[in-house]
């Protein structure tokens, strides 16, 4: 994939015109309306089905708040359907007090700007970022009984041999659709992304022996990889996954230029009291951070985080401009 001076200065300058309205927003003063927050049950409402990665994340937070809050109660709403989209116009037009969140994901935020000719929510407008939550790197899964290769180069030699190089993916949009389209540019072949509704039809399109492999997060992938069912070829984060540590980097098997990341935060609807924001991201990032918060996000799968506001702003931000460029390099638009 290659990209223009002018498209990388404009993806730069929606980065920056994201993380300044952002900033704005958070640095609001606060009001009154926290004080005795929360006193009714919060719900997180999750853009995609029980057992998926954001669903994991979001149950375990949800516990871990609910402790704290006195078993006051948090449901996780699961609202699946779009690549998350139909959950996020929902969470857009919560009331913003406090009580309707967010468990976002890359793809709501940071790809949908630029994978969407329309989108039915403003992701800097109608949001205000409370914490990023966990990090997952993704790993490449291939079905053994289908595709004869334990490494990176070794599926590299062997696609090149098919008709394609056939990828699932878990819906239009997502980080593992454009992920592959990264992959693809890596290894000089031209990917066919095969577009599931949802994981669960992603991996039995796997099984079938439909598609090639498919890039999943490490918290859907590592069960049933340690179960001898798939197989992860290599994982794309800049070190190994401390939950496949076995698993060896795509970037060690010589693809240099391969490096993504799919991140989980909580975001509420914009004009939520800077005070609630504040009350709720301190004790998200004590959830998280705690040494059980820590451990049971990593035996799911993830690296636990827990930022501040601010630097769960930023990230979105860099994260819009990367994603952007990879979006506009695969002339990819949806309706």
């Amino acid at each position: 994939m290659t990209t223009s001076r002018s498209s990388l200065t404009s993806t730069r300058r929606a980065a920056l015109v994201v993380a300044t309205a952002w900033a704005a927003c958070i640095a609001l003063p606060a009001s009154a309306q926290g004080s005795g927050y929360p006193d009714k049950p919060v719900r997180i409402i999750v853009g995609f089905p029980a057992g998926t990665g954001p669903d994991i994340v979001a149950r375990l937070l949800a516990q871990k708040l609910s402790e704290g809050w006195g078993n006051l109660g948090v449901i996780v709403d699961n609202k699946p359907g779009a690549g998350g989209l139909i959950a996020a116009s929902e969470a857009a037009r919560a009331a913003p007090d406090g009580y309707t969140l967010m468990l976002a994901e890359t793809g709501q935020l940071s790809i949908a700007p630029s994978s969407y000719n329309r989108l039915p929510y403003d992701p800097v407008k109608d949001f205000v970022p409370v914490s990023q939550v966990v990090t997952s790197d993704f790993v490449l899964l291939v079905n053994p009984q289908k595709v004869p290769s334990k490494n990176v180069r070794e599926f590299v030699d062997w696609s090149k041999q098919q008709k394609g190089l056939f990828m699932a993916t878990f819906g239009a949009g997502t980080p593992g659709h454009f992920g592959a389209y990264m992959f693809g540019d890596a290894i000089g072949q031209k990917p066919e992304p095969v577009h599931y509704r949802n994981t669960a039809d992603a991996l039995g399109g796997l099984y079938a022996g439909d598609v090639s492999g498919v890039f999943a997060t490490v918290g859907l992938a590592a069960s049933t990889v340690k179960a001898g069912k798939l197989v992860a070829l290599g994982s794309t984060g800049a070190t190994r996954s401390p939950s496949l540590p076995e698993v060896p980097t795509i970037k060690e098997q010589g693809y240099s230029n391969l490096a993504f990341t799919a991140w989980f935060g909580i975001v509420a609807p914009a004009k939520t009291p800077p005070d609630v924001v504040r009350k709720l991201n301190a004790d998200i990032v004590k959830a998280v951070q705690s040494a059980e918060g820590k451990q049971k996000m990593l035996d799911a799968g993830f690296r636990a985080t827990g930022t501040s506001s601010a630097e769960f702003a930023k990230v979105i931000a860099d994260d819009t401009a990367v994603w952007g460029k990879a979006v506009a390099a695969t002339g990819f638009k949806a309706d």
